[in-house]
């Protein structure tokens, strides 16, 4: 049971994804296939400890690891096995590492985003990641999901124009 007397750290949890979106972003362009894909996990793992934090909501890497990878498998099919599909197109030369580097930072930061308000969102309610069902959630993620991919391709032009 939750005995927190923190009540729903908004601005602070916004912060943490925002930081994270930007991190994610930028991983987006590294050019080696799976390598981006291990770094904006490790991105997403370590936004959800820190969202966590806020909520006293005790983390448990591997119980993260296997919400993330349930996403990743078919939970939620389309907005979260997309930077991975991206990633695997960067093995083509040229024209799939283009397009790699093109598509994966927006795709990156908007699953980062929408991960991090899903959660935001479960822990507001009082849930844990041993009470989460990605079931639930799908429809939240999809619209968490599009929401972050304008919010990500500001921060990718941003960045492009530095």
């Amino acid at each position: 049971m939750k005995t927190s007397t923190k009540i729903k750290p908004t601005a602070e949890s916004d912060r943490i994804i925002r930081g994270h979106v930007w991190a994610s972003v930028g991983i987006g362009l590294i050019p080696v296939p799976i390598v981006d894909f291990m770094g904006l996990t490790g991105i997403q793992i370590n936004m959800l400890r820190k969202i966590a934090g806020l909520y006293e909501v005790p983390f448990f890497k591997d119980a993260v690891k296997n919400i993330l990878s349930s996403m990743i498998g078919g939970a939620l099919p389309t907005a979260v096995s997309t930077p991975l599909a991206i990633s695997m197109f960067k093995v083509f030369p040229i024209m799939g590492q283009t397009a790699g580097i093109v598509a994966m930072p927006v795709a990156g930061g908007a699953t980062t985003y929408a991960i991090g308000k899903v959660f935001v969102r479960h822990f507001d309610s009082g849930g844990t990641f041993l009470s989460f069902d990605s079931e639930k959630v799908k429809g939240y993620y999809a619209e968490m999901f599009k929401e972050g991919e304008t919010i990500a391709a500001d921060i990718k032009d941003k960045k492009s124009n530095k």
